[in-house]
C-alpha cells in the first residue's frame, strides 16, 4: 500500500541558525546517517511551545548552548516547507507527516567554542564544525537543500560565504 504524501501534513518544527562573530554557521555531522550528512540544529515544536522557546530547546538539547549564551537576531515570518523522499515517507515520525514546516531562526552565538558540547543524553551529531554559507548548503542532505537555500538567501547580510 503506497502513502499519497498530499494527504498528510507537515510537521510544525523550527530550525537553528546558529552564527559566530565572523558570520560562520554552526554546523552538526548527524549521527545516524551512513554517509556524511550536516545540518543545522532543528526539531519538533511541543505541544504548548512557542516557535521560539522550541528553538532555544532544540538548541540546547543538541548543542549543549543555553539561551544566555545567543542573541535572537532574525526569524522567518512563514513557514518554510519541505517533502520527505519516496523512500523515507512513511518510516519517520512514524508515518504521519510529508514533511516539515520550519520557522527558523538566526541566533549570534556569543559564547565560546569549548561551551559547545554535542555529547548530550541522546546525541544527534559526531563532530562539528563552523562553516560558511556556501559549503553549508552544498553539504546538506539532497531533500533539505532548497530548504537550505532558502534560509540561506533570508539571512544572507549576517553570513560569511
Amino acid at each position: 500500500m503506497s502513502i499519497d504524501p498530499e494527504t498528510l501534513p507537515y510537521r510544525p518544527c523550527v530550525g537553528v541558525m546558529l552564527i559566530n562573530a565572523e558570520g560562520r554557521i554552526w554546523t552538526g555531522q548527524r549521527i545516524d546517517s551512513p554517509s556524511p550528512a550536516w545540518q543545522m540544529p532543528q526539531g519538533g515544536i511541543d505541544d504548548g511551545e512557542s516557535p521560539e522557546g522550541a528553538a532555544l530547546r532544540e538548541l540546547w538539547e543538541e548543542t549543549g548552548v543555553s539561551s544566555d549564551l545567543v542573541q535572537v537576531i532574525d526569524r522567518t515570518d512563514d513557514w518554510v516547507t519541505y517533502d520527505l523522499p519516496p523512500e523515507l515517507l512513511g518510516k519517520v515520525w512514524k508515518g504521519r507527516f510529508r514533511g516539515q514546516k520550519q520557522k527558523w531562526f538566526l541566533l549570534r552565538y556569543l559564547g565560546r567554542d569549548d561551551q559547545i558540547n554535542i555529547a548530550r543524553e541522546h546525541p544527534e551529531f559526531a563532530a562539528w564544525k563552523w562553516i560558511g554559507a556556501t559549503e553549508m548548503c552544498d553539504v546538506i542532505v539532497p531533500f533539505k537543500r532548497t530548504v537550505y537555500d532558502q534560509v540561506v538567501q533570508m539571512f544572507h547580510a549576517h553570513l560569511t560565504d
